[in-house]
């Protein structure tokens, strides 16, 4: 029963990696393996210059990634919350100031597994903190706000069931 439960749940999560757009699904890829290790971003995702310098700037803005995942408050308690949501903010305004995120769907997908289930109760916060940063186009600000639900903004509780799907690079066959 356990290993029914958890195949649906997986399926559930690459359903919903599916329904994110091609350059969302491109984005999530790149930064898992930027922000996990997994592999060499340079080689596998630089297409351009301009996709190299983003890359890099990608592994300046993610060094914090790994004190995050140390530094997730404990329930509702304020200790340390200054200096893990300041830093969840300012990764976060990296990221959708690379305009390939769309949604608050796709950037949660993205944080829960760059940073695990505990950081779930302070995703909706950092999203809607590094949406509303001038840094943040005024067009682009509204879309991004308007993409939190009101039931992911005022949900009663998180699940603290890990992730179990990460999407990675697939490499096209040259026939």
């Amino acid at each position: 029963m356990a290993k029914t439960g958890t195949a649906s749940l997986t399926i559930a999560e690459m359903r919903e990696f599916a329904s994110f757009t091609a350059a969302e699904q491109r984005y999530i890829r790149r930064s898992l393996d930027i922000g996990l290790g997994r592999q060499d971003a340079f080689k596998l995702w630089a297409r351009d210059a301009g996709e190299n310098a983003a890359i890099r700037s990608q592994y300046v803005a993610y060094q914090d990634l790994k004190a995050l995942r140390a530094a997730i408050p404990a329930g509702t308690a304020l200790d340390g919350i200054e200096s893990f949501i300041g830093k969840l903010v300012r990764v976060a305004a990296f990221d959708l100031a690379q305009e390939r995120i769309e949604s608050f769907s796709a950037f949660r997908f993205l944080y829960e597994r760059l940073l695990g289930a505990e950081a779930r109760p302070w995703l909706p916060s950092a999203f809607c903190a590094a949406s509303a940063l001038p840094q943040i186009q005024p067009g682009r600000r509204k879309v991004l706000l308007q993409s939190l639900s009101e039931a992911a903004a005022t949900a009663p509780g998180w699940s603290d069931r890990a992730p179990s799907f990460y999407p990675e690079y697939i490499a096209r066959e040259v026939a």
